[in-house]
């Protein structure tokens, strides 16, 4: 079982995510470091990553604070990852809030810095991890309406857009050190722990939740149990590389998302958020809650992995069980 830090969510994600009949807890145990350990999502992940029988460093600002190894990380220096035979790269300051002149230059150096000096660390590691899986987002993509895409469409337009092309191109170069490289493009990931679901709980169990704007734009989400089993399948399995769209195979308009938080909670879901006063609100950040990505996971679905929950309803019914 887990122990020290990582042990500390609500509960282990399942084994058996690959469809192709390998068990993971057989395949070669490895030494996975990983920043951004001490977030929801790579909290599930080191679980996981202990489950299935690897060791598991973590990279923090404030290594002291954690339990089992930790190593120094920040934007500044470039970290020690001698021993690791894999890196997975979830460092980032959260996109959440109002996107201040400040915010959005923490936004952009935690990724794209953050990036260049794990890059820089590989170069000078001997020998050199054999796998990069670092994070992105689905803001790659930009708006773009009821088109369904998949990990071949180009970039979008737009802050975060930009933030996302850079942030993949310095986990690229890790390419030219004879590295694997794998770009996650993460969408909405759901988890009482952390993250938008639980922002939005305590509204919705008030009966204060509703649609935003006029409630077509498409969300693209993810249970937390496939996010973190979708990163170590990537770990673990050569075959997976470049970018990768980490959401559910059923992306839902904001109408029925927001409707089944609220059915899930016996809750109405009557009120209704304009863009305009979204906007004023909300800034530049308010575009991540209008702006409309129908994304597919194409690559995850060649590769083989089995999502545990494909379908809205049945994912947020279990993660209310925990909240």
């Amino acid at each position: 079982m887990p122990s020290g830090k990582w042990r500390n969510v609500k509960r282990i994600p399942r084994e058996g995510q690959l469809r192709n009949g390998r068990d993971a807890t057989k395949l070669n145990c490895m030494k996975i470091g990983i920043t951004g350990i001490t977030g929801h999502i790579g909290r599930h992940v080191a679980a996981l990553a202990q489950q299935r029988g690897h060791e598991v460093i973590g990279f923090s600002r404030h290594p002291k604070a954690n339990g089992e190894e930790c190593r120094p990380f920040s934007i500044t220096e470039v970290p020690d990852v001698t021993g690791c035979d894999a890196l997975v790269n979830l460092a980032g300051e959260s996109v959440v809030g109002i996107w201040t002149p400040s915010k959005k230059r923490m936004i952009r150096s935690s990724r794209v810095l953050a990036t260049r000096k794990i890059v820089d660390a590989i170069r000078s590691a001997n020998p050199r991890p054999s796998a990069l899986v670092n994070g992105s987002a689905t803001g790659f993509y930009g708006a773009r309406g009821d088109a369904a895409m998949e990990e071949t469409a180009s970039a979008g337009t737009g802050f975060l857009a930009e933030v996302c092309v850079d942030w993949e191109d310095e986990a690229e170069r890790a390419r030219e050190l004879g590295v694997r490289v794998v770009t996650l493009r993460t969408g909405m990931v759901l988890s009482p722990e952390g993250g938008a679901l639980a922002a939005m709980l305590p509204i919705f169990r008030l009966g204060l939740g509703g649609k935003l704007g006029n409630g077509r734009q498409w969300v693209s989400w993810i249970h937390i149990e496939d996010e973190a089993a979708l990163i170590l399948a990537a770990v673990e399995n050569k075959a997976i590389e470049g970018p990768v769209n980490a959401t559910a195979p059923r992306p839902v308009r904001n109408e029925e998302f927001t409707k089944s938080i609220a059915a899930a909670l016996s809750r109405p879901a009557i009120f209704w958020v304009p863009s305009l006063a979204l906007r004023l609100a909300a800034g530049g950040f308010a575009a991540e809650l209008l702006d409309s990505r129908r994304v597919i996971p194409a690559a995850a679905a060649k590769a083989g992995f089995a999502f545990r929950f494909p379908e809205l309803k049945p994912a947020l019914a279990d993660l209310l069980k925990r909240g």
